[in-house]
């Protein structure tokens, strides 16, 4: 017989849905993933910032209160999946697989390096915990539908959550994926779009406008909840209300978000930041700023 640490718990063998958890405790972990990504961007010379922070709220809600996983066995058959379709994100995504246990946390020193199984975006291949691949945008939303095919013929309850950024909208094959995920009524596919206004060339609007979003899903057949996406309470209540994975109908969240958010640096000049690296002042003002917020 063994005793546990008594200064590091035994972690759960799986993390069930709906954990508990304070609005106040995902609000800090998103400050906590947001000051990660600082340090991960430092040491790797460079990275995405503000993209990275407008979903800092829902990346702390899914894998600390809503998904059902299991870290030490990253390719069980019943856990929820999760797909990373705005993958230049990842950055923020790295710090939190390593605290539930994915993997070892000083794998997070080989962040950006050469031959590293943790990148800028996420490779299924190398990295425990990821469900699918990401780099060239709008895959995500097609490998959804048919993992969540494949959850309804295996009779599994597991449910698929594919966060998107806006500007990957722009993508044909979003909306193909959209308009088979209600055809298939695929009740456990959800859609996080990540609707911060802007993509790499500019704001979404000038680029290709996707806007009205809701009226747009709900036209494919979509059941549609339009949050606030950086208010930690609205992510809970809505992903606590999720229909049954089981039921006909696709959800689409529309997680309403500022770029940069966190950081007035980075919110005066979102596109600025979409991708970069901060100076030494730069970083010691975006660090000081957040880290008064987590005391």
């Amino acid at each position: 017989m063994t005793t546990a640490d008594p200064v590091t718990p035994l972690r759960p063998t799986t993390l069930e849905r709906g954990r508990p958890v304070t609005v106040a405790e995902l609000s800090w972990r998103a400050d906590w993933i947001r000051l990660n990504t600082v340090r991960l961007i430092e040491q790797a010379g460079l990275g995405h910032y503000a993209s990275t922070f407008s979903c800092a709220e829902v990346i702390a809600t899914l894998y600390y209160h809503t998904l059902r996983l299991r870290p030490d066995d990253a390719g069980w058959p019943d856990r929820d999946r999760f797909l990373l379709g705005k993958g230049h994100v990842a950055t923020g995504l790295w710090p939190v697989l390593a605290d539930l246990g994915y993997f070892p946390a000083d794998w997070l020193g080989q962040f950006g390096r050469i031959g590293s199984p943790l990148n800028d975006h996420p490779n299924m291949r190398l990295a425990p915990g990821i469900d699918f691949s990401s780099g060239s945008l709008g895959h995500n939303l097609s490998v959804g539908v048919g993992m969540a095919l494949a959850g309804r013929l295996s009779r599994r309850d597991y449910r698929v959550f594919v966060l998107t950024g806006d500007g990957e909208l722009q993508e044909g094959q979003v909306w193909e994926a959209a308009m088979a995920g209600s055809h298939y009524r695929l009740g456990g596919l959800i859609a996080i779009v990540d609707a911060n206004g802007f993509s790499g060339s500019g704001p979404t609007s000038a680029a290709m406008n996707i806007e009205p979003l809701a009226q747009r899903f709900a036209a494919f057949g979509w059941l549609i909840r339009e949050i606030d996406g950086n208010d930690a309470r609205a992510l809970l209540d809505t992903f606590d209300s999720l229909p049954d994975a089981e039921s006909d109908q696709p959800v689409c969240v529309i997680a309403r978000t500022r770029k940069g958010r966190g950081a007035a640096l980075f919110e005066q000049a979102p596109q600025s930041w979409h991708l970069g690296l901060l100076s030494p002042e730069q970083q010691a003002e975006v660090v000081s700023e957040i880290s008064a917020r987590m005391q």
